[in-house]
């Protein structure tokens, strides 16, 4: 039987992904190569899991003219969804490569300000939509409580849904006050919640089983960038080295490891598999211009490659 993953995006936007000879501060930069996709944390994951084959539908609070944009967006990429109307007008991001030095410059708004009806419709959505797994990927708009989150671990929790969150701040720090399926971090965030720094591996991993022993996720996954990931799991952990990829772009790296994780778990594979296959689908991404630009092809040639390297050859399970 299909599992069905639902995304939840409170702050959508339009990515505007482009390129300039050089980056110079009171000058006209002429950028070329634009590429404009639907972004924002659960669109992005769900834009994936969708690449992958997986079944899916992105929940998106859209309002104005961009968010008409953000829904013709959608429609493009072929991807569910359904539109949880605001009053105010989605953000509009801006990454910007700077051929010259290589470095990538990432402008992102804060979005409009949510009124309490509106947040509250999306709340009530939530409530009566039909999945397994709920993922919330993303930052909270203005105007939404901190404890947004937490509001949609209980009432996922209430339903037997599996629930995910992604997230940071204060919204993080209440989400995992109440005990979500899968927590994804990444090393600075998991750094947030232990109130310290986290400089090598035994630390790293001593924080991530206090959240594991204190309820506050059944499964937690940390990435750490080119020093790879660790999944938590109640049958153990598991630590992995980064996949080496050519990088073009970072925005939606960390959305993709999280979509190609879900549909994994979702599908029972066990969790070196799991976790190798997240790695595949956010290395897919960093190798790719654009945000979470992933073709399912790339990712399981990544996949079968780390199967070689890391593990005996079972091929995509």
């Amino acid at each position: 039987m299909t599992t069905r993953i639902v995304t939840l995006t409170l702050n959508p936007a339009i990515d505007l992904a482009c390129m300039a000879p050089a980056v110079r501060p009171t000058h006209k930069i002429r950028t070329f190569n634009e590429h404009f996709d639907p972004g924002g944390g659960g669109i992005n994951v769900a834009r994936v899991l969708h690449a992958l084959g997986g079944d899916t539908l992105a929940l998106v609070l859209t309002g104005g003219i961009t968010g008409r944009w953000c829904e013709e967006l959608l429609n493009e990429t072929g991807v569910p969804w359904q539109a949880i109307p605001i009053r105010g007008r989605n953000r509009i991001s801006l990454n910007v490569q700077d051929q010259e030095s290589g470095l990538e410059y990432r402008f992102v708004p804060e979005g409009p300000v949510i009124d309490v009806d509106e947040w509250s419709a999306a709340l009530d959505v939530l409530k009566q939509t039909e999945a397994d797994w709920i993922v919330a990927s993303g930052s909270l708009p203005r105007g939404v409580p901190v404890d947004f989150y937490a509001r949609c671990a209980e009432a996922t929790a209430a339903r037997g849904q599996k629930f995910v969150v992604d997230t940071s701040g204060a919204a993080l720090h209440e989400a995992v006050r109440h005990g979500v399926t899968l927590l994804k971090v990444s090393l600075g965030e998991l750094a947030y919640l232990a109130g310290r720094a986290l400089p090598d591996a035994s630390s790293q991993q001593q924080e991530a089983e206090a959240l594991l022993r204190t309820g506050a996720a059944k499964i937690i996954a940390v990435s750490l960038g080119a020093e790879g990931a660790i999944l938590g799991t109640p049958d153990g952990f598991t630590r992995l080295p980064a996949i080496p990829v050519q990088e073009r772009g970072a925005v939606g790296a960390g959305d993709s490891f999280l979509a190609g994780l879900v549909l994994a778990l979702a599908r029972g594979w066990p969790d070196d598999r799991a976790l190798g296959f997240a790695m595949a689908a956010g290395a897919s991404a960093v190798a790719t211009y654009g945000t979470a630009r992933v073709a399912r092809d790339a990712v399981e040639t990544l996949y079968r490659t780390w199967c070689r390297e890391m593990c005996a050859p079972a091929g995509i399970r």
